[in-house]
């Protein structure tokens, strides 16, 4: 899981993803994204022919020709630049973690955050699952399981936007298309900075202190894992963008069914 959840630059360092992003400018996404820019010059050149003669404002030109020289620049670039902002975000969550491990002498991960629950416990008996140690068990298995696929999902949903950075560029060379770059940005954000908010949650669980057989304890790693849950829909509420968690995505669609 945490190969899934911290992720970095190697998510598209790899020949295919290389090659379907365009490993040049005449190649991949970056030739589509390169055509449309030609096919917005010529549109913006005839939009201001026509506004010679029916006196519609455009933009000028020499803002025109900045934008289009800047914005043709980041296409051509775009895969350098994205794995530059993976690692920056990479590197933010690792030292969040690295703090936790500093201090705590431990590694902050799910791999152990496993383990210390399976301590919890399992502790050589045979766990009643009707028990309340039982029914705790069974809602954080449940838990880490919406996790695995929740961040499963957010794994390949960044993949996605990433590749689709060439062509989302483009349209800030028009105005009435510049709210797709917007609306891209925002859920780009939202998707890479839960990871700093779950590395947030990895250390304030390492940190608790559990007392053996005290419940309020139990319920602290219960609502724990809630937080790890609802860390995509939180994230999204404060920055905007979309959620990855499963759950909330399953609830939605069965409304819009019911509807």
């Amino acid at each position: 899981m945490d190969d899934i959840v911290f992720v970095n630059k190697d998510i598209i360092n790899d020949e295919i993803i290389g090659k379907i992003i365009g490993m040049n400018t005449y190649s991949g996404i970056v030739l589509i994204a390169n055509s449309l820019v030609i096919g917005m010059a010529i549109y913006y050149a005839i939009r201001y022919v026509f506004s010679i003669y029916t006196n519609n404002q455009v933009e000028r030109p020499y803002q025109f020709i900045f934008k289009l020289i800047v914005v043709t620049l980041f296409i051509n670039s775009s895969k350098f630049i994205c794995e530059q902002i993976l690692d920056l975000n990479f590197y933010i969550s690792g030292s969040i973690r690295s703090i936790g491990e500093n201090i705590l002498n431990t590694n902050i991960s799910f791999e152990q955050l496993i383990i210390k629950i399976n301590n919890i416990y399992y502790t050589g008996t045979t766990l009643n699952v009707f028990s309340f140690d039982g029914i705790i068990k069974s809602f954080t298995s449940f838990g880490l399981l919406n996790l695995l696929f929740s961040y499963a999902l957010r794994y390949i949903i960044l993949k996605v936007f990433i590749l689709m950075t060439p062509l989302v560029l483009v349209t800030l060379l028009n105005s009435s298309t510049s709210w797709i770059f917007k609306s891209w940005i925002k859920s780009v954000i939202s998707i890479l900075i839960v990871q700093s908010i779950i590395s947030l949650i990895l250390l304030i669980i390492f940190s608790t202190n559990y007392i053996e057989n005290n419940v309020f304890s139990k319920l602290i790693y219960v609502g724990s894992i809630l937080a790890l849950m609802k860390a995509n829909v939180f994230t999204s509420q404060i920055f905007g963008g979309i959620s990855t968690d499963v759950g909330a995505n399953i609830n939605s669609l069965k409304k819009l069914i019911n509807k």
